[in-house]
């Protein structure tokens, strides 16, 4: 049987048996499998790869794997460079998240960034969503980013969503990227100011006599106005950038 030998560096190693993580491994096959298929039969998904490098040389996911090869996968925080690309650039960071991500999909409208959930998204049509409109899946079920569609994501390791969405800030290099309050947190849809007058017959008259400023939604015509809510808002999105200034 051939054989070949692999080691996966920094993150990726969170997808491994404790006896192959971090070290150099032996891994046994038969026929002529893809290195693609090959890493992501071991456990990694694909779209976390940034650069493959077999025998000192750089490959694509279409290389066929030989007997006495040897590999090292990197993830995208790594500093390697590579002159080949797995992944063709994204224009704009966009996000879909699976049935399991809901608060984090409501953290990260509120940071400003377009954000598509639904509780009910099957795997198959994450993945048709992520392909088609160039998303990032974001991800509890490993098996969603082993999709063939699936071109961009990310596995997110943390369950409290408070640190999921800082993890996925650090990740992605966002933090200078945030925009608090231009995503309707219900829809995903742009929020833009409006007249006061336009939307009078909408409003309490409290409200109305209380506050001057609005903004409503594009898409789905919520209407946002400054209240305690937004204050709370406002300190927990402080509170949120502040913990991701700090690298975990």
């Amino acid at each position: 049987m051939a054989q070949a030998i692999f080691c996966f560096q920094s993150e990726l190693n969170y997808f491994l048996p404790p006896n192959k993580k971090g070290v150099s491994f032996t891994h046994e096959f038969k026929e002529r499998p893809s290195i693609k298929d090959t890493i992501e039969a071991l456990g990694v998904p694909h779209p976390e790869v940034y650069a493959i490098i077999v025998n000192g040389n750089a490959v694509d996911f279409s290389y066929i794997l030989q007997d006495g090869d040897r590999v090292t996968v990197y993830p995208s925080s790594s500093d390697i460079a590579s002159d080949i690309q797995l992944q063709p650039p994204l224009p704009e960071v966009r996000f879909v998240l699976d049935v399991h991500l809901g608060k984090l999909a409501s953290h990260l409208r509120m940071l400003g960034f377009d954000t598509l959930y639904r509780n009910d998204y099957e795997d198959a049509e994450l993945a048709e969503i992520s392909a088609t409109d160039n998303r990032i899946v974001l991800t509890r079920d490993k098996g969603v980013l082993m999709r063939g569609l699936v071109i961009y994501g990310y596995y997110v390791r943390k369950t409290n969503p408070e640190q999921q969405v800082i993890e996925v800030l650090q990740y992605f290099n966002l933090l200078n990227s945030v925009k608090p309050f231009a995503r309707c947190m219900r829809c995903n849809g742009n929020i833009q100011s409006i007249d006061k007058a336009a939307i009078a017959d909408r409003i309490p008259a409290r409200i109305r006599q209380e506050i001057d400023e609005f903004h409503c939604c594009t898409n789905c015509q919520q209407i946002y106005w400054r209240g305690s809510h937004l204050q709370r808002m406002e300190q927990a999105i402080a509170k949120l950038l502040s913990a991701g200034l700090v690298k975990r």
